[in-house]
């Protein structure tokens, strides 16, 4: 049996896509290959592999203890896909981005969510032969499509009117494209926008004032209900008739792969790192003026929103649990094998 350390504290701050990967993942393995593997969690006993899921710095010294077994890190972001969420003074930006950098060094191997990464970890000097391709899922028990009755009785229940519903779901922030989010809401009054999801990380947040001015007084059409427990929030994907991503810097979405797995149709800012793990499978926009005619579009066709509802099936059951746990199971083997 393989044992297998996962190093996280992910899920001490609500909110954020690496929460819900780091959370997808130890589920995933507890409960279809616990017969295969032996998991702990944060704990400093002999591994075969230590699995690091985010950077922080007492993960780090652990790396040059005895016993840590293969070293994993899991890719969740770049310096440059930072920018736009995090505002730091220039300093703390330079060694924070230097030490994110160390920290993949470190490891004996990579994987990243989205294979556009790889050359970018190349320009930072580590070999591609380092690094693993291994794309995100979600729980299909978790988050599952509800039928047309059902969504009018959640919008009554969480008191949305029973008109066209567009929800946006991440870290209010610039990068996540909030802004061309709360444009399009004032350029549609006749429909129902919301944005699940906060400032996870405070002041620092950047853009921080301007957005909080929004949130706090938003258009009477757009909602923040804030931060949602994962078990609710197939309930806001279920009463949408479409979901809206317009961020303009992703790796592989959580929230998409939500999307897809209630099987609500997908719009999305049209992103080249999209193009190797879903391309044909959302609507692409290159900016907000092409958002608002694609959303204009989907309101008054329902063929189309049919079409692209399909699409969204088609992706889940693409990226399955079933078929992630198996990539896992065999990824791990082949690297205790190395150690």
């Amino acid at each position: 049996m393989l044992k297998i350390t996962m190093f996280s504290a992910a899920d001490s701050v609500k909110g954020q896509g690496v929460g819900s990967v780091y959370t997808e993942l130890v589920r995933l393995l507890k409960t279809r290959e616990s017969d295969q593997i032996s998991l702990q969690i944060n704990q400093y006993g002999r591994s075969d592999i230590s699995h690091y899921h985010t950077v922080n710095f007492p993960f780090y010294l652990s790396t040059f203890m005895p016993g840590r077994g293969r070293k994993i890190g899991f890719v969740h972001f770049l310096p440059e896909t930072l920018e736009g969420s995090l505002k730091l003074p220039k300093i703390a930006k330079a060694i924070f981005y230097r030490y994110v950098i160390a920290f993949y060094k470190r490891m004996d191997q990579l994987v990243v969510v989205n294979p556009s990464f790889i050359p970018k970890l190349e320009a930072y000097g580590i070999s591609k032969d380092k690094v693993t391709y291994i794309p995100n899922f979600v729980s299909a028990e978790m988050f599952h499509p509800a039928s047309d009755s059902r969504k009018r009785a959640l919008r009554e229940q969480y008191h949305y009117p029973d008109r066209f519903t567009i929800l946006g779901s991440g870290q209010v922030q610039v990068r996540k494209g909030v802004f061309d989010f709360i444009e399009l809401a004032k350029r549609h009054p006749e429909m129902q926008f919301i944005w699940t999801g906060g400032f996870s990380f405070g002041r620092i947040t950047d853009g921080y004032e301007k957005l909080k001015q929004v949130v706090d007084n938003p258009p009477a059409n757009l909602s923040f209900p804030g931060i949602i427990d994962r078990d609710k929030l197939v309930d806001y994907y279920n009463l949408a008739d479409l979901f809206l991503l317009p961020s303009y810097n992703e790796l592989f979405p959580m929230s998409v792969l939500e999307a897809f797995s209630t099987h609500t149709p997908v719009l999305l800012r049209d992103l080249d790192l999209y193009h190797a793990i879903i391309k044909g499978d959302y609507a692409a926009a290159k900016d907000v003026d092409e958002m608002d005619q694609i959303i204009s579009d989907l309101s008054s066709d329902s063929t189309v929103l049919t079409a692209l509802k399909r699409k969204a099936k088609q992706a889940a059951d693409y990226y399955s649990e079933e078929r992630l746990a198996k990539i896992w199971l065999q990824f791990y083997t082949e690297q205790a094998r190395k150690g």
